[in-house]
This record gives structure tokens, C-alpha cells and sequence, in this order.
């Protein structure tokens, strides 16, 4: 792992960028720029040792057996679970919930708290910066509970319309928003929205997946009642994600999935259900990618994360200001620096996004384009869809210079 840092010190980019071999190569000839980080982000030598060593090593079932693997298994497993609960300040290790991912985690909410809790006119609130994981899900359980979805509004920066928030809190009985907008970079104003439905009673749940990698989050802190993200946005394996929920709110929800370690007793008369948090983690649960995720969160917080988010708040400014002198670039959503974590989406005169990502791909430049699962956003601005560069810890400022230039070259093609 990467030498422990100190509070404000200043990252050495490219020291980090030798943690993520996958850096170094070449695409097309070209050395890799890899700006696709909130679709995925690479994985540093110390993550793969961690998986590689739990396989090699103690690899057996957690939780059923007496055997010294089977200990030692679950020793580990479990360790991940409470460096995620320290990772976000969770009161209880028992508030960790693994998932497969953000979206197996909103799922497993709006399924449970749909079943529990909603009725036949009944509200649910979401915002218009949504990624479709987070309104497919609240659709499905409000057509199945004759339930209604709400949205809170967007303008023309990109940033939530909070005037009529009050209003549109009437008659929900849980709001749903992300903390960072996968397609924008805008970083919500969570207190606010906490505080409002609160007043009313009225649970929250955070999309996380885009925060947790660029800032610190605290949910004592936020308040939140529930709260996803997923391990391979952090810099850990894919497969396996984090829902955390309020002990309270957990243990009124009803299991999500049936099946092995989810129960105390079976019989064909009655089931009674598991102790939080195995009764929502029914069947063999993803071992290596519990203590794989385990080993990005030292990674992250051996770097610090507020030593992060300072590196990563100058280079946006960098970034905002280098492709703010490209001709015909124009961003989608804010321009102020403060309010964006991670990601630029842009558009370049009438050139399609497709068609400009192709080029920078064939410049080593890794970027996505389309909607990316957020395309009520495309729709708010009448926009088929963006390029979106996305940052992480090793995004250095020569990925920015090749991006911008890039940008050119392929602009004077396609103009």
C-alpha cells in the first residue's frame, strides 16, 4: 500500500500512478489517458494482492464452519465490513449491508421499504439528476404499491430548483437523491433536502456512488437513513457494493432475498430471519471482493481522503479552465468548480459525442459518451447525450493537456 499521508499533504501524482499498472500501457500507440473513472475506476497493486492472497490463502466459506480456514475467511470478510463502517462512520458494523453494487443497494430499499411502507397514493421523491438506478427501481415499486414518483427540477447550471421543495415533499414517504451527479459532477445539497424531509418524518435515501472516492462522507453526520455506493468507484473490485441504513430503519424493513444465512430457524411452518446485518445477505456472500474492497479503503485513507479532495478540486479548476479555450466547447452544467466533483460533460459545436469519443480513442483517451443511465438529464437539455471526462487520485494534469489537445485535433476533422 501506498506510505500513509498526513492530513494536507500535498499527493505525488505520479508516485500514485505507479500503485495502477494498468496505467502504464498503450493504446493505439499512444500512452493510456484513462478519464472514464466514474464508470470505473483502475485498481492499485495493493487490491489485487488482497483478492490474489485470499484465494491462495484462506479461501473457504465465511460463517459455517468450525475449520481454521473457515475462520479465517470470516475474520477477513468481516474486517471489510468494518473498515466500510469506519470508512463512513456508520454507528454499528451492523449497519454495513453488502450488496452487489449502488444498484442492487437502491433496489433492495425501494423493494423492502415499497412492501412495508408504501400505499396507494402514497409519494416518492427523487431528483431530476437521477441515474436510471435510482428511478427504474422507485417506478417498478410505485406502480406495483399505486404509488407516484415526484421530481425535484433542475436548471439551466445543472443544480437542483429547491423553491418549491416544500410542496413537493407533500405526501412523500421517502425521498431519494445522489449526493454527486454521475452525469454532471454537481454535488447536491444534502443537508438542505435531509433537514426538509426529516421535519416531516420522512427517510432519506443518498446515492453515494460518485461521493465517497472525492470527499469524505459521514452519515452521522449527513443524517442520511440510507446510504449506497459501490466498491469499484473506489478503487476496489467489482461486484460487490455497500448499502448502509440507519439500525432502526433496517430492522423495520423485511428481508430482501431468502435463502441461506438470511434466517435463524427453518421450518415448513415458519422461518424466523437472521440478526442485522446477515438478514439481508442471503446465500454465500462475495468473500474476495469484501476483502478487496477492505484494501481500497486503506489505500484511500493511507492517501487521505481530504487530501484527495483537495487535489482533485484543484485539478477540476485546472481542467475547467484548460477546455474553457477550446473553440465551440461548451459544458453542460455549472462551471464553478465548487460545485463539481470528478466530472466534465461537454459538447463541441454540432460535432455528435459518439462520433468525438471515437476520436480520442484513437488518441489513447478514455472517455464515455451518451447518456450515461442519466437520460432525463439529456432530455432537460434537448442534447442527445455529452463526452464525460472523469477524474480520479491519478488523474494528473498532462491527462488534461492530452484531453484538450486531443479534443482539437479531433475537432479539426469533424468541423
Amino acid at each position: 500500500m501506498h506510505d500513509t499521508m498526513t492530513i494536507g499533504e500535498q499527493l505525488d501524482i505520479q508516485k500514485i500512478r505507479k500503485d495502477f499498472p494498468i496505467l502504464e500501457q498503450t493504446v493505439y500507440g499512444h500512452p493510456l489517458v484513462y478519464l472514464d473513472n466514474a464508470a470505473t475506476t483502475q485498481k492499485p497493486t495493493a487490491v489485487l494482492k488482497a483478492m490474489d492472497d485470499y484465494y491462495t490463502t484462506i479461501n473457504s466459506n465465511v460463517h459455517r464452519g468450525v475449520h481454521h480456514l473457515s475462520q479465517l475467511a470470516t475474520d477477513a470478510y468481516e474486517g471489510g465490513r468494518k473498515k466500510v463502517a469506519e470508512y463512513v462512520n456508520a454507528r454499528y458494523d451492523h449497519e454495513i449491508i453488502f450488496t452487489r453494487g449502488t444498484t442492487e443497494a437502491i433496489n433492495l430499499v425501494a423493494a423492502c421499504f415499497g412492501k412495508k411502507f408504501l400505499r396507494e397514493g402514497d409519494a416518492i421523491l427523487v431528483s431530476g439528476m437521477e441515474h436510471h438506478s435510482n428511478i427504474v427501481p422507485w417506478q417498478l415499486v410505485a406502480e406495483e404499491r399505486g404509488a407516484v414518483v415526484k421530481v425535484i427540477p433542475i436548471d439551466e447550471n445543472g443544480e437542483l430548483v429547491l423553491d418549491n421543495l416544500e410542496r413537493l415533499l407533500d405526501g412523500v414517504k421517502i425521498v431519494a437523491f445522489n449526493y454527486v451527479s454521475n452525469a454532471l459532477g454537481t454535488i447536491n445539497p444534502v443537508s438542505t433536502i435531509v433537514t426538509a424531509a426529516h421535519k416531516r418524518g420522512i427517510p432519506v435515501m443518498l446515492d453515494a456512488a460518485q461521493a465517497v472516492q472525492h470527499m469524505s462522507v459521514d452519515v452521522q453526520e449527513l443524517d442520511v437513513d440510507f446510504l449506497a455506493f459501490s466498491s469499484h468507484k473506489l478503487y476496489g473490485p467489482t461486484g460487490i457494493g455497500i448499502l448502509y441504513g440507519k439500525e432502526e430503519w433496517l430492522n423495520q424493513l423485511p428481508p430482501y432475498q431468502g435463502g441461506g444465512e438470511m434466517i435463524k430457524t427453518v421450518s415448513f411452518e415458519k422461518t424466523t430471519y437472521n440478526d442485522l446485518p446477515y438478514k439481508f445477505e442471503a446465500g454465500t456472500p462475495d468473500m474476495a471482493g469484501a476483502i478487496g474492497l477492505g484494501a481500497a479503503i486503506d489505500y484511500v485513507r493511507g492517501l487521505g481522503i481530504e487530501n484527495i479532495q483537495r487535489a482533485e478540486h484543484e485539478l477540476m479548476e485546472y481542467a475547467l479552465s484548460v477546455l474553457a479555450g477550446i473553440d465551440g466547447l461548451r459544458l453542460v452544467g455549472s462551471v464553478d468548480a465548487s460545485r463539481r466533483a470528478g466530472v466534465i460533460s461537454f459538447l463541441v459545436g454540432n460535432i455528435h459525442p459518439f462520433d468525438l469519443g471515437e476520436l480520442l480513442d484513437q488518441q489513447g483517451i478514455a472517455v464515455r459518451t451518451g447518456h450515461h443511465c442519466a437520460q432525463p438529464i439529456m432530455d432537460r437539455y434537448c442534447i442527445p447525450g455529452t463526452v464525460r471526462a472523469s477524474m480520479a487520485v491519478y488523474t494528473s494534469r498532462e491527462d488534461i493537456n492530452r484531453l484538450a489537445a486531443g479534443i482539437r485535433k479531433a475537432a479539426a476533422l469533424l468541423l
